[in-house]
């Protein structure tokens, strides 16, 4: 079985747990409870084959900003979030090459390949 390691990133109170709850359970938690780090798994299908998703949900506090170098060299796949209604939220500072980002809402995806 194949195995994806996706890791969640954003700034504190944004929602990431909440979003990857939703997803792996079917739940909304509606209690913010600030994580120093979670980990999820999910089996899903991908090209029609069982596949594994490990999911790292992140502390968004900049209390923890230095484990994000760990997350990135060990994810394969991120997703970012961040607050509609606060513009310091987007301003995640990443380092290292993230070499393909998306961006955008669920149904409206865009991409950049270029290394940031």
């Amino acid at each position: 079985m194949r195995e994806y390691k996706v890791v969640v990133l954003g700034s504190g109170g944004v929602g990431k747990s909440a979003l990857t709850v939703q997803f792996v359970t079917g739940t909304f938690i509606e209690k913010y409870d600030p994580t120093i780090e979670d980990f999820y798994r999910k089996e899903i299908e991908v090209d029609s084959s069982p596949s594994v998703l490990e999911i790292l949900d992140t502390a968004g506090t900049e209390q923890f900003a230095s484990m994000r170098d760990l997350y990135i060299k060990n994810g394969q796949g991120f997703i970012l979030v961040y607050s509609l209604v606060n513009q310091q939220s987007f301003q995640i500072k990443l380092r290292g090459n993230l070499h393909r980002c998306c961006f955008g809402e669920h149904y409206n995806l865009g991409c950049r390949t270029e290394p940031w």
